[in-house]
């Protein structure tokens, strides 16, 4: 489970409910549960949506589950000292947390804006004493949110806005998937999590207030911010969501950042 509070409609229901002795969450950033799941030290879980285009042989989405929205995310913004047109050649520091994000600002960057910046990965907290200073700081989840309301930087932007400015499509930032070799060999116990998945979002969604309380001061932000930026993510993978999916992928084969047995998507419901 990604531990960024833009899971918490789903994971704090999760935590409260299921209490199976054979399943183990491990929390972790997009970017350590992608090295896991491609390392078989997970069996399924969310996922950067890039870490099933560049192993798509690997994996099956599990049906009508993501980390989605249509329109401004919140929580994935480039934070800026000048305009994104004015980034060519300088100098952006990227977080290492999330693979798909790092795609998408270069896609809403090179290919919409049409600026090619000095890339580099790093902290987003820490850089300061490495002696760089960037111009502009792509960051994801509670960081964003934290720089977002430390008013660090003058110029924000919301990259999945961006997106649906450009293409008229949501964003799906993760998708929940499954290893084929553990669903060949556990199909039915794949069908349980599924559900369970499904059956936590329902309640946490219906429960959305009593979560903000929960979770708003780990930021810290207050409730009414919380409620607003969780009410603004989505967790379905309806046709809207797989037709974000396979722009994206599109996008990213044409860079040959995606592997192309990517598409059509394998959805397991």
């Amino acid at each position: 489970m990604v531990n960024y509070i833009n899971t918490a409609p789903i994971y704090e229901i999760w935590k409260e409910q299921v209490h199976e002795q054979d399943w183990r969450i491990i929390e972790a950033p997009p970017s350590e549960l992608n090295r896991m799941l491609a390392a078989a030290e997970l069996d399924l879980g969310f996922v950067s949506s890039r870490e099933y285009g560049v192993r798509p042989d690997r994996y099956r989405i599990l049906a009508d589950l993501s980390i989605s929205a249509t329109g401004p995310v919140g929580s994935v913004f480039l934070f800026s000292e000048v305009k994104p047109e004015q980034l060519d050649g300088q100098p952006v520091l990227m977080t290492g947390q999330s693979d798909t994000s790092v795609c998408l600002l270069k896609l809403v960057l090179e290919e919409f804006i049409g600026v090619r910046p000095e890339y580099y990965r790093g902290e987003i907290f820490d850089d300061g004493k490495k002696g760089r200073h960037p111009v502009a700081v792509l960051a994801i989840g509670d960081e964003a949110l934290r720089l977002r309301f430390e008013n660090r930087y003058p110029v924000r932007l919301d990259l999945a806005e961006a997106w649906h400015d450009q293409t008229g499509l949501p964003f799906v930032f993760a998708v929940c998937a499954v290893r084929e070799e553990y669903l060949r060999d556990h199909g039915e116990e794949v069908r349980k999590i599924h559900q369970t998945l499904l059956t936590c979002r329902a309640r946490g969604l219906a429960r959305l207030p009593e979560i903000c309380e929960r979770v708003a001061r780990r930021i810290p932000m207050d409730c009414a911010a919380c409620s607003s930026y969780l009410h603004a993510m989505e967790y379905d993978l309806q046709y809207s969501k797989q037709e974000a999916l396979t722009k994206f992928f599109q996008l990213l084969i044409e860079r040959k950042e995606a592997d192309a047995r990517c598409l059509p998507l394998k959805v397991f419901s």
